[in-house]
């Protein structure tokens, strides 16, 4: 299985990613997507959601191989995640004086 994920031009990282390391974490993701401690920050794909939070074991599921997230964030852990989703909400808040995530992100590609 070889997943055609998009990534966001300047990925948000939570502070257990190594930067150096990333292409190589991008290639095993795609690959081979049964990786511990990864998690996903990415676009929700439903309109009521703006970002979605998930383990990236998930893409291990057929429902991704038509369906390839747009990934704005790695984290390693879900409370890292969860940080890095309030450091976009802040990064947003202050620029745009909303909280439009989607478009706040999608705008920026």
């Amino acid at each position: 299985m070889v997943l055609q994920l998009t990534y966001q031009p300047d990925l948000y990282l939570g502070r257990s990613i190594k930067k150096k390391k990333l292409d190589k974490l991008k290639k095993k993701l795609e690959n081979t997507p049964l990786l511990s401690g990864v998690f996903l920050i990415t676009i929700s794909k439903n309109s009521s959601d703006q970002l979605e939070i998930f383990d990236a074991k998930q893409l291990a599921q057929k429902y991704y191989e038509n369906n390839p997230p747009h990934v704005v964030g790695i984290a390693g852990n879900y409370d890292e995640a969860v940080e890095t989703v309030e450091q976009i909400v802040r990064e947003c808040l202050c620029k745009r004086g909303d909280c439009a995530l989607k478009e706040y992100l999608l705008c920026g590609m």
